[in-house]
């Protein structure tokens, strides 16, 4: 019923186009209000292509205040989903999340926990095996200050992307096309573009983009399979939660005054491409699947979409 929830409102191929739109809108003007400001700051120096590192140079701003810019504008780009599917769509913000009547907050949190431990458990194998990529940097006060603007701005980041892949383009694709698999796909592919600039690819090379189409085929099938966003909601914050608090890099996308920050060459290693792709996605999918007992997997990965009577959607 996850899909069918695009039905709801107002869905015309339009209305989603306009809603897109909204978004985009809100959140380039947030990132260029950044743009400005750190332009702002750095003068005369100019910040094109700048790596953090440079930017915190010539702005002579901290760390973790820039953290908090960059993660501040997805707030307005949050905003943008809110007003398309309230105001364009006319349908509840909850429609995005979970056809129930309640979101299942021990989904989000299992998921969550699971990603946390196997990013948690695995730094701390890399840490043992390989201590001289690795360098112990924990310094208490703007660590706090990190885990502070983490608890707030993380879930509201990885939420962004998870509302608008996952949910309203997901649901919107859904309609258009009328069936799951295209959908599936299409916004898969769109989410690995959207990180084509991400400073991880420029140092690693493009092959990472198969990394980050892998993720969102895997949080695509997860959400269908599930019939719901908690899972992938789940996951991807805990992700980028774990992620910049316990290690960061000269060539990350949010570097931070995290636990570790690692100092190994960036190459291109397909080994850490592959691993997730083909041994823990396809795990977390069979530790999922059995929790949450899924079935008719091909009707619900590529079979049709059709409208459902209000009467028919769950209740429960």
């Amino acid at each position: 019923m996850f899909l069918e929830q695009g039905f709801k409102g107002k869905h015309h191929w339009y209305h989603y186009f306009g809603g897109t739109l909204l978004i985009f809108f809100l959140f380039l003007a947030a990132q260029g209000f950044v743009a400005v400001f750190l332009e702002y700051h750095a003068h005369p120096v100019s910040l094109m292509n700048a790596s953090l590192p440079e930017v915190m140079k010539a702005t002579g701003l901290s760390e973790n205040f820039i953290v908090f810019l960059l993660l501040a504008s997805f707030v307005f780009a949050s905003v943008g989903i809110y007003l398309a599917v309230r105001f364009i769509h006319q349908r509840s913000f909850k429609s995005l999340i979970t056809p129930f009547q309640k979101i299942n907050w021990r989904k989000y949190f299992f998921s969550f926990g699971l990603m946390s431990s196997f990013i948690i458990f695995s730094t701390i194998i890399s840490y043992y095996f390989y201590p001289e990529d690795l360098l112990f940097q924990f310094e208490l006060f703007p660590f706090l200050i990190l885990l502070i603007i983490s608890i707030f701005l993380i879930p509201i980041q990885a939420g962004f992307e998870e509302l608008f892949f996952r949910g309203y383009l997901l649901q919107g694709l859904g309609v258009i096309f009328r069936n799951r698999w295209a959908p599936l796909i299409l916004t898969s592919v769109l989410f690995g573009l959207m990180h084509a600039s991400n400073p991880e690819v420029d140092q690693l090379g493009e092959s990472l983009l198969i990394y980050y189409i892998g993720t969102g085929l895997f949080m695509g099938i997860i959400t269908l399979m599930d019939d719901s966003l908690e899972l992938a909601l789940g996951f991807h914050t805990a992700n980028n939660f774990i992620q910049i608090l316990l290690i960061t890099s000269d060539y990350s996308v949010f570097q931070s005054p995290s636990i570790l920050k690692d100092l190994s060459k960036p190459t291109e290693a397909w080994s850490e491409i592959l691993f997730p792709l083909l041994i823990l996605y396809p795990l977390l999918i069979l530790i999922f699947s059995r929790k949450y007992k899924w079935k008719n997997w091909k009707e619900k990965l590529s079979g049709s979409v059709q409208p459902i009577p209000p009467e028919n959607f769950p209740q429960v």
